[in-house]
């Protein structure tokens, strides 16, 4: 039955997305060069509606369940449906961006409002974790809004590496596999499923997105796609070990050590950590000398290097874990010193090298 919706899922988004194209022509969501953009001509935006209708289609096609369902306390919403509703509030935020181009603080609102409905509606919390060497760590009344937090911290950093074609969907694409691989190690099925329907809507919108791009995802998918792989992140490794609860972040790599070297270029330049700039991974490695696929594929490749240590991470014992963290963070660091992630005086590690060598 999965396979079938995987197949409903893909060959929707690919009848779907040439419509939505039309559709954001006449009611004007289309994106216009400027000086932080990199295509030329005025592209359709609103290409995370297709994404998000085959995406529904597919998933009231298999109406997955959740076993551990908060529908078990009557107060709350069935998780379920409280993503449903927190994905709708999102699209809604999104089409509203994609058109009228609003506020940062209204789009704010609409993810906390979706945010929310999860958290406070549906139930989902990290309320606990157990720590490595004995003991929990309990979150009482900071539960809720720390898990807020992640949930808006992700869903706005899938947003901020979508500057290329095709970039933000593949990206997500490969987190969302990893994600299907993880809850299929951990015999989670509705999160194995959700996950395995989303990444078959991103990869037929591919077809339409990677470069040359025929439409863009817009602000309309790339929150839609954070706020589903950040919900899903929590519904898969919520309160459990702190070594679990970092395999989404570690799967979650490309886009959290963008937007994490963004703030640190920001605050060591002086700048507010919400003025744009065209520093980001993508542009650093256009800047080299990468041209636009070329780009692509190899966040595509880091993406995918990420979920795979994460998957290694999950299957680890506690100091093979604590060693391939220190290994990727040093791999991190020099990465990001060669590639001017955090601006081009930036150079710690090689500073540090190159005085020893002397």
């Amino acid at each position: 039955m999965l396979y079938l919706t995987l197949v409903v899922a893909f060959i929707a988004s690919i009848l779907l997305t040439p419509l939505v194209k039309r559709l954001a022509f006449r009611i004007g969501a289309v994106d216009r060069p400027n000086y932080r953009k990199v295509h030329a001509r005025i592209m359709p935006r609103l290409g995370g509606l297709a994404i998000f209708g085959s995406f529904l289609i597919a998933y009231l096609f298999l109406q997955p369940k959740d076993p551990v369902s908060s529908a078990l306390d009557a107060s709350l919403i069935p998780i379920e449906t409280a993503i449903i509703i927190g994905a709708f509030l999102i699209i809604v935020t999104g089409v509203l961006d994609d058109m009228l181009e609003i506020t940062a603080k209204a789009k704010m609102l609409g993810q906390l409002a979706a945010a929310g409905v999860v958290v406070i509606g549906g139930g989902l919390e990290i309320s606990f974790i157990n720590l490595p060497f004995g003991g929990v760590l309990d979150f009482g009344y900071f539960s809720i809004p720390l898990t807020i937090i992640w949930i808006v911290g992700i869903t706005n950093a899938i947003n901020l590496i979508d500057g290329l074609d095709g970039l933000a969907a593949g990206v997500s694409t490969v987190a969302l596999l990893t994600l299907t691989a993880m809850a299929f190690i951990m015999g989670d099925i509705f999160v194995m499923s959700t996950a395995a329907i989303l990444a078959a809507s991103s990869i037929g919108f591919l077809f339409y997105n990677f470069h040359p791009a025929k439409i863009f995802m817009g602000d309309t998918g790339a929150l839609f796609l954070g706020f589903m792989i950040s919900v899903l992140a929590l519904m898969g490794f919520k309160n459990v070990t702190v070594v679990a609860l970092i395999i989404p972040i570690i799967m979650l790599g490309v886009p959290i050590s963008d937007t994490f070297f963004a703030i640190v270029r920001r605050v060591r330049e002086k700048k507010s950590i919400s003025e744009a700039d065209k520093s980001h991974l993508h542009h650093c490695l256009l800047n080299i000398g990468f041209s636009h696929s070329q780009t692509v594929l190899i966040i595509y490749g880091i993406s995918a290097l990420f979920g795979l240590a994460a998957l290694l991470f999950s299957q680890a014992t506690l100091w093979g874990g604590i060693l391939l963290i220190g290994v990727m963070l040093l791999a991190i660091e020099l990465f990001v010193e060669v590639v001017g992630l955090a601006g081009k005086n930036y150079r710690p590690l090689i500073n540090l090298v190159r005085m020893i060598g002397k």
